[in-house]
C-alpha cells in the first residue's frame, strides 16, 4: 500500500514539472515505471495515453499566452505523424528498448550543461526541409519507445535557434499530443495492454499536469533545468534496471 502511493505522488509530480515546461511526461512516466517493475508492453501505451492528456493542459496554456507557431508546427507534425504510428507498430527487445530510452533521456542534460544560455533575441528562420527531416526522425522513435518526443525537439529547436524558451514549450505540448495519438493508434493495430489503475493513473497525471501548466513558481530556465536534472536521475536509474 505505501510503496503504490510513493508510485502516485512521484507521478503526479512528473506531470508537474514536464507540464510546466510544455512536456507530456511519458520519459518520466517510463522510467517510473520501469523502477517498479512494469512490464514494457504495458509501459509503453500506458505513457502515451497519460501524455495526451498532461500535453494537452499544457499547450492550451502556452497557447492562449500567444506562444504557439502554426508555421513551425505545421511541417515538424506533417513527418511526425505517420512516422510515429509506424514506430507504434515495432516490438524490440525489453533490454534494448530500456538502452534506447536511456539513451534518449540524456539528450536534456547535454542541452542544459553545456548550452544552458540560448539567446532569445537572435531567432532564426526555420527550414521546412529539415523540419520534415528532424519531424520525421522524432516521430520514428517516439512512436517505438512510446513518448511523445518533447525531449527530443525541444533542445532541437532551441540550438537552431527558431524559437524562445515560451515558443519551445507550445509547439513541443502539441506535437508530442499528436505523437501519442498516433504511436497509440500504431500499438492499437497489435493489440495493447494496460494497467488495472489505469483510471488512478489518468486522474493524477492529468491532475498534475494541470497544476504544472498553471503553474508561475519558477523561472522557465529553472523549471526546465529539474526537469533536465529529473531526466538524468532517470536515465540512470533505467539504465541500472539492465542488469536486474
Amino acid at each position: 500500500m505505501e510503496s503504490i502511493l510513493v508510485f502516485y505522488l512521484i507521478l503526479f509530480f512528473v506531470a508537474f514539472l514536464y507540464a510546466s515546461v510544455g512536456h507530456g511526461g511519458a520519459s518520466g512516466y517510463l522510467a517510473l515505471m520501469a523502477i517498479y517493475g512494469i512490464a514494457p508492453e504495458v509501459m509503453k501505451p500506458t505513457a502515451l495515453l497519460l501524455n495526451l492528456f498532461v500535453s494537452l493542459t499544457s499547450f492550451v496554456q502556452f497557447y492562449r499566452g500567444g506562444h504557439f507557431k502554426w508555421k513551425l508546427f505545421v511541417p515538424l507534425a506533417i513527418a511526425s505523424v505517420p512516422f510515429a504510428f509506424l514506430g507504434g507498430l515495432i516490438t524490440i527487445d525489453a533490454s534494448i528498448y530500456k538502452k534506447i530510452l536511456g539513451l534518449l533521456l540524456l539528450i536534456p542534460i547535454v542541452r542544459f550543461l553545456f548550452f544552458p544560455n540560448i539567446p532569445v533575441s537572435e531567432l532564426k528562420k526555420s527550414n521546412n526541409i529539415l523540419s520534415l527531416i528532424i519531424g520525421g526522425t522524432i516521430g520514428f522513435l517516439s512512436g517505438m519507445i512510446g513518448i511523445g518526443g518533447g525531449i527530443i525537439l525541444s533542445p532541437i529547436l532551441l540550438l537552431l535557434k527558431w524559437t524562445d524558451q515560451k515558443q519551445t514549450a507550445a509547439i513541443s505540448a502539441l506535437f508530442i499530443f499528436v505523437n501519442s495519438l498516433s504511436g497509440l493508434a500504431g500499438q492499437l493495430t497489435k493489440g495493447i495492454h494496460f494497467s488495472p489503475d489505469m483510471l488512478a493513473y489518468v486522474g493524477i497525471a492529468f491532475t498534475g499536469g494541470i497544476c504544472g501548466a498553471k503553474s508561475n513558481i519558477f523561472d522557465a530556465w529553472i523549471k526546465s533545468s529539474r526537469v533536465a536534472v529529473r531526466c538524468g536521475l532517470s536515465a540512470i536509474a533505467m539504465m541500472s534496471r539492465l542488469n536486474d
